[in-house]
């Protein structure tokens, strides 16, 4: 996109903010302030995905289905269910159960949504109602124009921790809550659908419920770029993550609640990749603006920027297929195959100068492994092989490595499902 038309679509999400911020009222509309569709579904529809899913451990692997489940469950039970030095779940009184950053010592929505997310994969109701209970009852704000959204903790530039509301988490609790109402019905304890609901009202009626913008607060996905903003807030106009942009689940949430917004944030986050991915490596930044320019000091590829990769393969395998998706996958792939598969280090700029080479991060072997579905380089299965011999993570960086090794099980082996 020209310099002069960035420049000018900028303006007018600037104009449109500003606006709110005023109190702007699009009374009588049949949109609400921020130009959504009204369009909500008093119930949660059902949603359906592919007819099967592929199985690389089985069918490149040759493994049989009593091996992969073995090493599905010595996963969870050890990461979930081991003693303190291996474990990052803990039971909280009666009812409730966290998931902990090991290394940065604090409770993340990232962790709490993607360990709900492994839980109704592996129909694991008892683990999910905790850590849905906890993140309800303790995260979620209460009261004031945060209301609904949940607390969380980011890394700045220096990756150090700071209080955020992240959207990463958010889109993770919505959609395992989809799974969980019908995987497991409604009926008991814990009104799923209802609570799916609740949180697809808060995405895009924030602003409408709080009147306008109060203290910064906006909805979660700009209004006319269609992408999550970084945080929901107006200090991240114009600024996204590309870690956060997951068309897949956004494609699940227009069938669940019936509405239209939500197709088109997926179409604007398929069309975002392919503006965001570098055209040599296709490595996505961390922090981009809504045309997917990095912003400044946020031009690397990093833990954090995998989810992207692992993103794309989720949204081949869920959607039906895309092109690019493919094309986007082999050129990561080759890349780290050009760095030799064993030797690949763990944070690179864009253009693919290795920035930390000291050593692999476990993260990214699992990110590269789920890339593989949706590759068809002919050494696609060396990257399924390199997840298949990784141990369960342990340390104080087990926290990350772990989740992403599990949902790389779970995609691998087929078992990273619509419900």
């Amino acid at each position: 996109m020209p310099a002069s038309a960035r420049l000018a679509r900028g303006l007018g999400r600037v104009a449109a903010v500003a606006a709110l911020a005023l109190g702007v009222c699009a009374c009588g509309s049949t949109t609400d302030s921020l130009g959504y569709d009204n369009t909500e579904s008093a119930t949660l529809q059902k949603v359906t995905g592919p007819a099967s899913y592929p199985n690389p451990f089985r069918d490149l692997l040759g493994q049989s289905d009593a091996n992969i489940s073995s090493k599905i469950n010595n996963a969870f039970n050890t990461l979930f269910h081991g003693s303190t030095t291996y474990s990052f779940y803990t039971e909280v009184g009666t009812d409730q159960a966290t998931i902990t950053d090991t290394l940065h010592g604090d409770i993340r929505t990232e962790g709490m949504g993607l360990g709900m997310m492994i839980c109704v994969q592996m129909n694991k109701e008892y683990e999910f109602g905790k850590l849905w209970t906890y993140a309800k009852e303790v995260m979620q704000v209460g009261s004031g124009p945060n209301a609904g959204y949940f607390n969380s903790f980011c890394n700045d530039v220096n990756d150090k921790p700071i209080p955020c509301l992240d959207p990463y988490g958010f889109q993770q609790f919505v959609t395992a809550l989809i799974f969980a109402n019908d995987r497991w019905g409604s009926t008991g304890a814990i009104d799923y659908a209802a609570d799916a609901l609740a949180l697809f009202h808060t995405v895009h009626h924030k602003v409408d419920d709080n009147g306008g913008i109060v203290d910064g607060v906006t909805d979660l996905f700009d209004p006319q770029a269609n992408l999550p903003l970084e945080v929901p807030n107006v200090s991240s106009a114009g600024v996204t993550r590309p870690p956060l942009v997951m068309p897949a689940y956004q494609a699940l949430w227009a069938q669940a609640d019936a509405d239209p917004t939500f197709t088109k944030i997926a179409t604007a986050g398929r069309a975002f990749w392919q503006s965001a991915a570098n055209p040599m490596t296709g490595f996505m930044a961390v922090r981009t603006d809504l045309s997917g320019t990095p912003s400044m000091g946020w031009a690397t590829f990093d833990p954090e920027a995998y989810r992207s990769q692992i993103n794309v393969a989720i949204d081949q395998i869920w959607s039906g297929g895309n092109a690019w998706n493919v094309t986007e996958s082999n050129k990561l792939l080759a890349y780290f195959s050009a760095q030799g598969i064993n030797t690949y280090g763990r944070i690179f700029s864009l253009d693919g100068t290795v920035v930390d080479d000291n050593t692999r991060d476990p993260s990214l072997i699992a990110a590269n492994g789920v890339t593989a579905v949706a590759s068809t380089n002919t050494d696609r299965s060396s990257y399924v092989s390199a997840v298949w011999n990784m141990d369960v993570p342990t340390g104080n960086a087990r926290y990350y490595a772990g989740l992403l090794y599990i949902i790389g099980l779970l995609v691998l082996s087929g078992q990273f499902q619509i419900y």
